[in-house]
């Protein structure tokens, strides 16, 4: 981490297909039980094609790309913006982006996308070095 430049980025990574098992595990473990996330019938009747996935699953999973580099630091603060719906079976990327070093604070532009190239999140976190 203590390297890379503004414009360096981080190894990207890809998600294996979102299914109903990781929706149905996220419910439990957050408390979430909406039933547009697990229910078909329920999500077609709220408007929507089909089960949706949390948007804080989603965002939970950007954290993954900083998993190798805890021995360094720490995610310090965490904005996002929800940018899209991430349904059933779609293929999340997710990719981080060094905009600035401010001493030990590494600002990361990140961005969670799908199998269209379409952005579902787009933030910032600030990984601090210790």
């Amino acid at each position: 981490m203590t390297e890379l430049q503004a414009g360096d980025s981080l190894q990207t990574i890809q998600l294996d297909p979102v299914s109903r098992l990781d929706l149905i595990k996220y419910a439990g473990a957050s408390g979430d039980f909406n039933p547009i996330h697990t229910i078909d019938e329920e999500a077609k009747k709220a408007g929507l094609p089909g089960i949706i996935a949390h948007g804080m699953w989603t965002m939970g999973n950007l954290s993954k790309l900083f998993t190798s580099y805890y021995e360094e630091g720490y995610i310090e603060d965490y904005i996002i913006r929800f940018r899209g719906m991430v349904f059933l079976h779609d293929t999340i990327t997710l990719k981080a982006e060094l905009q600035d070093k401010v001493e030990n604070k590494l600002h990361f532009n990140v961005a969670a996308v799908n199998q269209a190239d379409k952005e579902v999140i787009k933030g910032q976190i600030v990984f601090a070095l210790y």
